[in-house]
C-alpha cells in the first residue's frame, strides 16, 4: 500500500509461525517485520533452528529484519541466508556497521538509544553508511518511552524510524511526520506474547489514517 501520510510501519518481535502467519495475510500489511536474533536477554529472541523455520516463508513483499545487539562474525555467518532484507544495529560502531552491510550485502537500520539530545546527534556517524536510523529508548527489550521532541531538529530527508513504547493511540500523532515507526510492546498481552487483536487493530488505525 502506499504511504500517502505515513512512512512506513514495523511490527517487531514476532516469534511465532501463527502471529506471522497473520501479519503476512492481513489485508493492510506493516512495512517491516523484525525478528530478535541474537538478543537472549528478550523474551522476543528466537533460537537459531526456530528462527530459520519461521521466516522461510514467502513474505508477501513485507520486509524481513533481523535485531542484532553488537553481533559477532559466528552468528552474522549463521544467519547470512536467512530470509532477511535488513540488519537492525545496536551498539556497533561506524566502521563495525560498514564492514557487516558490505561483507552480507544487507540493508542496515542503525539503532541509536536515546535519553538526552546529546545521544540524537550520533546519527551523524552512521548517516551515510546505514539505510534507516532508529531512534529508540535506552530500554532496548523494556519498551521504555523518551522524549521525542528530542528529534525536533534531525532532518526531513534522513531516512528514520522511530521506536520507543509508542502505543497504537499514539499512531495518529505521527501522521505526516517523516517517521517509520516500530512497535513491539504495544502489541503484546500481559504474559508478553504477541496479540493477534491488537496487531489487527494497529493495521486497520495505519490504514484507516492513510485512506
Amino acid at each position: 500500500w502506499s504511504l500517502k501520510s505515513m512512512k512506513g510501519l514495523k511490527i517487531c518481535g514476532i516469534s511465532d509461525p501463527k502471529t506471522l502467519n497473520y501479519i503476512l495475510n492481513h489485508d493492510y500489511k506493516p512495512t517491516m517485520i523484525g525478528f530478535i536474533t541474537n538478543y537472549e536477554k528478550s523474551r522476543r529472541f528466537i533460537e537459531y533452528e526456530k528462527l530459520k523455520e519461521l521466516i522461510n516463508v514467502d513474505k508477501k513483499q513485507i520486509n524481513f529484519v533481523s535485531v542484532l545487539v553488537n553481533p559477532n562474525d559466528e552468528i552474522l555467518e549463521k544467519i547470512k541466508d536467512l530470509n532477511f532484507d535488513y540488519y537492525q544495529l545496536y551498539d556497533v560502531s561506524p566502521e563495525r556497521t560498514k564492514e557487516i552491510k558490505l561483507k552480507y550485502k544487507k540493508k542496515i537500520i542503525t539503532a541509536i538509544t536515546i535519553s538526552t539530545k546529546y545521544d540524537v546527534v550520533k546519527y551523524k556517524d552512521y548517516s551515510e553508511i546505514s539505510d534507516i536510523i532508529l531512534f529508540d529508548s535506552k530500554g532496548y527489550h523494556k519498551s521504555e518511552s523518551f522524549d521525542h521532541s528530542l528529534l525536533d531538529d534531525v532532518p526531513s530527508e534522513l531516512n528514520k524510524m522511530i521506536a520507543g513504547n509508542i502505543q497504537i493511540d499514539d499512531i495518529p500523532n505521527f501522521k505526516n511526520k517523516d517517521f517509520i515507526i516500530d512497535l513491539s510492546g504495544a502489541l503484546e498481552d500481559q504474559n508478553g506474547k504477541k496479540d493477534i487483536d491488537k496487531i489487527d487493530n494497529l493495521l486497520n488505525t495505519v490504514h484507516n489514517i492513510n485512506s
